[in-house]
């Protein structure tokens, strides 16, 4: 059952609905990994890895909540469950316990990496079926591209 009716074709709702959830499940992802490194860093760089870090999720979480709206726009229902992410996740597992602040920073170089890496491949995806979409995913990739320069020159 859709109540919306999407402007776009049934092809090209399925290219940008795959998009549309795929950047929703690396985002809600992130988010939670980045809060757990966020409770969990230690070290002499402690206070500014902690700060980076709730930037981090606050754009995650920002992004998440624009990019669900946009897939309900055009018809496609988000699913942001913890079973549904853990189970579509690309993004890898955050270790237990205490982390050191040279690991957290190497956890989200890596971590921000994958997912800028697959959001270009959304931006490409999107292009022709849905310019829209397409536009939320550049300034969502903008903004990651920005974390992950400054998470990599945590890490020189």
């Amino acid at each position: 059952m859709s109540v919306v009716k999407s402007s776009l074709s049934d092809a090209e709702l399925k290219v940008v609905g795959s998009a549309l959830q795929g950047a929703l499940v690396d985002l809600v992802d992130l988010s939670l990994a980045a809060k757990q490194v966020h409770w969990n860093v230690v070290g002499p760089r402690f206070r500014s890895v902690h700060l980076q870090l709730d930037d981090v999720v606050t754009t995650a979480r920002e992004y998440s909540d624009t990019v669900a709206e946009r897939a309900a726009a055009l018809g496609v229902n988000p699913d942001g469950r913890a079973g549904s992410v853990a189970g579509a996740s690309a993004l890898g597992t955050v270790p237990e316990g205490w982390i050191k602040d040279s690991d957290a920073v190497e956890i989200l170089v890596v971590a921000l990496g994958g997912i800028v890496e697959r959001m270009r491949e959304r931006i490409a995806a999107t292009d022709e079926p849905d310019p829209v979409s397409q536009d939320l995913l550049i300034a969502l990739t903008a903004e990651l591209e920005k974390h992950a320069w400054m998470f990599q020159a945590e890490n020189s």
